[in-house]
């Protein structure tokens, strides 16, 4: 008779581990789900926002370059006799 009960309390026991672990795997899916979801999100927007970076650097290069004066009105820069390592400094700064 005691072999019943006790047979009876570990299968309540095994049953009752098994539903707290379904519990807790069942809260991390959702946390890892949700924060899945949030970052693809994300990175949608960053894409979107990259794009319209894009068009306005177009855009802006478009407008500069109708602004500029003509070549020929324009008088020619005086080149100083230093080596040249200023503007090629100028040249290596990246753009943003």
């Amino acid at each position: 008779m005691n072999e019943v009960l006790n047979s009876g309390a570990v299968n309540l026991a095994s049953m009752l581990v098994s539903l707290v672990v379904l519990v807790v795997g069942l809260v991390v899916w959702f946390f890892v789900n949700r924060s899945s979801s949030r970052t693809n999100e994300q990175i949608e927007l960053l894409e979107a926002l990259l794009d319209q970076q894009k068009r306005q650097n177009a855009l802006l290069r478009r407008l500069c370059e109708s602004n500029e004066p003509e070549k020929e009105n324009a008088p020619e820069p005086v080149k100083s006799k230093s080596n040249g390592d200023d503007e090629e400094f100028i040249r290596l700064v990246a753009e943003r």
